[in-house]
């Protein structure tokens, strides 16, 4: 019995097939009848070409298309020529679609980074604007309060030596007026001695 089937052909990891006619007992690569089309899954889409006269010639005389290929003969039907220029457009047209797509992508994927790295470093100039601001801050208060410490010191220092002054002038004048006080009881034990001293000098004389 005849069968209409898929052959295996390519490398690991890219299958290209064969739509065959062998007989339905010989192994799956064997010996074939005829190659009356090929099926290129690895492509998008899929590109699938049969020669649908021999396929219905073989069905006709007793050969059974595989589940498979009775659906690769489904969906893809025999075409006139004007039909397969037009299938032929519309798949180019869906592969420059889908390059566009996928050019346009990149480009917004690029623009996204790109944006995102502007944004990146105004923040981080703007982070770096901020501590430089407070650090001058910083170092101005710390200048205002050491200028402010000078100045409260110096007044303190003034007003010490103000006070000192006074204390001084204050004990100085004290001192004066202790002494306009003794200076008269002196005087008058100066003289009161000497009114003695006389009155003696005059006793030894008589």
């Amino acid at each position: 019995m005849l069968a209409i089937s898929l052959m295996r052909m390519g490398s690991k990891g890219k299958p290209f097939y064969r739509v065959v006619v062998k007989e339905k007992r010989s192994k799956r690569d064997g010996k074939y009848l005829e190659n009356v089309g090929t099926y290129n899954p690895m492509l998008n889409p899929a590109e699938v070409n049969l020669k649908h006269e021999r396929i219905q010639y073989w069905i006709s005389v007793g050969a059974q298309p595989t589940d498979t290929v009775r659906s690769l003969i489904k969906n893809n039907p025999e075409l006139s020529e004007e039909e397969r220029a037009a299938a032929v457009e519309a798949k180019k047209a869906k592969v420059e679609a889908e390059k566009q797509a996928a050019a346009e992508a990149k480009k917004a994927l690029a623009e996204a980074k790109r944006k995102a790295e502007e944004e990146k470093a105004a923040a981080e100039k703007a982070e770096a604007e901020r501590l430089e601001a407070e650090a001058k801050a910083a170092a101005e208060a710390e200048a205002k309060a050491a200028e402010e410490a000078a100045a409260a010191e110096a007044k303190a220092a003034e007003e010490a030596a103000a006070a000192e002054a006074k204390a001084a002038e204050e004990a100085a004048a004290a001192e004066s007026t202790e002494a306009e006080a003794v200076a008269p009881e002196a005087t008058e034990a100066t003289e009161t001695a000497e009114t003695a001293e006389t009155a003696t000098e005059e006793s030894k004389a008589e």
